[in-house]
C-alpha cells in the first residue's frame, strides 16, 4: 500500500494508520460491543430536556455536559469501532487533523465545564441564599456559551502549525487517536518551538481549569468542616461527590495520558 510519494526531498503523507487497542481480533471484538454500549449520556440530556423540574441552572449544566460528552465521544469511537474490525486500519491525512482538532477542542470545553459546575457547588453548598441571585438562567447561559467558544478558540492555531510541518514515513501512529505526541514523533524536520508552543498550551488548558477546581473543593471543604454534625457532611458530599469522581477520572486519565512517565507508552497504557 503506497501512502507517501518520494518525489521531494520530503515525502507527503496521504493517510495515517491508526493501530489502536493492542490485542488478538477476539479482544478487539469484545472491545466494539462494550463501547457500543455506552449510551447513558443521551438518556440524560433526554431527561433534562424534557422533565421540567430539572430546568435547572446545576441540571441544565448537567445536560450540556452529557451532550458534550457525547460528541467528544463520537469525535473518536466510530472510527476506533471500525478500526477494531479492520485490516487497514487507515485515516486519511485531513481526517486526522479534523480528529485531532475536535477531540481536543471538546476536551478544552470538558476542562471548563468541570471547572464551572465545581463553581455552582461550591455557590450551592458555600453561598446557599446568594445562589438563586448568581446562578441566574441568563449567567448560566453565559458561562455555558463561554465554555463552548472558548474550547474550539483553543486549538485551531496549534493545529495549523502541526498541520504545516512535513511528515515522512512510516506513517503508522501508535495509537487509537490522532495526538499530538505520536503525530510529532513522525515529523521529518526538528521543530523544537512548535512543541514547545504545543506542550505549554497543553499544560495550561489542564492545568488552569484543575486548579480552579481545586480552588472551588477547597473552600467547599473548608465551609464543611466548620459544621458540627456528620449529617451535614454527608449532605454536602452527597451533593458533589458523583462531580468529584468524574473529575478524578477525567483528570486522572488526562495525568496518566499526558503527564506520568508512562505517557510516552499511549498504546500499552
Amino acid at each position: 500500500m503506497k501512502v507517501y510519494s518520494s518525489s521531494s526531498s520530503s515525502s507527503t503523507m496521504t493517510e495515517f494508520v491508526l493501530l489502536g487497542f493492542p490485542g488478538h481480533r477476539e479482544m478487539q471484538n469484545l472491545l466494539f460491543s462494550l463501547i457500543l454500549m455506552l449510551l447513558g449520556n443521551g438518556a440524560i440530556v433526554c431527561a433534562v430536556k424534557w422533565e421540567r423540574p430539572l430546568h435547572t441552572p446545576m441540571y441544565i449544566l448537567l445536560g450540556n455536559f452529557a451532550f458534550l460528552e457525547i460528541w467528544h465521544v463520537s469525535s473518536t469511537v466510530p472510527n476506533m469501532l471500525a478500526n477494531f474490525l479492520s485490516e487497514t486500519k487507515t485515516i486519511s491525512f485531513s481526517g486526522c487533523f479534523f480528529q485531532f482538532c475536535f477531540f481536543f477542542s471538546l476536551g478544552t470545553t470538558e476542562c471548563f465545564f468541570l471547572s464551572v459546575m465545581a463553581y455552582g457547588w461550591y455557590l450551592a453548598i458555600c453561598r446557599p441564599l446568594h445562589y438563586p441571585t448568581i446562578m441566574t438562567g441568563r449567567f448560566c447561559a453565559t458561562l455555558i456559551s463561554a465554555c463552548w467558544v472558548s474550547g474550539f478558540l483553543c486549538y485551531p492555531v496549534p493545529i495549523a502549525l502541526i498541520s504545516q510541518l512535513p511528515f515522512c514515513g512510516p506513517n503508522i501512529i501508535d495509537h487509537f487517536v490522532c495526538d499530538p505526541g505520536p503525530l510529532f514523533a513522525l515529523i521529518c524536520v526538528p521543530a523544537p518551538l512548535i512543541k514547545l508552543i504545543c506542550y505549554t498550551f497543553n499544560s495550561m488548558i489542564i492545568v488552569g481549569p484543575f486548579l480552579s477546581i481545586l480552588g472551588s473543593y477547597t473552600l467547599v471543604l473548608r465551609d464543611v468542616l466548620h459544621v458540627p454534625s456528620g449529617a451535614g457532611w454527608r449532605k454536602a458530599f452527597s451533593t458533589c461527590g458523583s462531580h468529584l469522581e468524574v473529575v478524578s477520572l477525567f483528570y486522572g486519565t488526562l495525568m496518566v495520558m499526558y503527564v506520568s512517565p508512562t505517557s510516552g507508552n499511549p498504546s500499552g497504557m
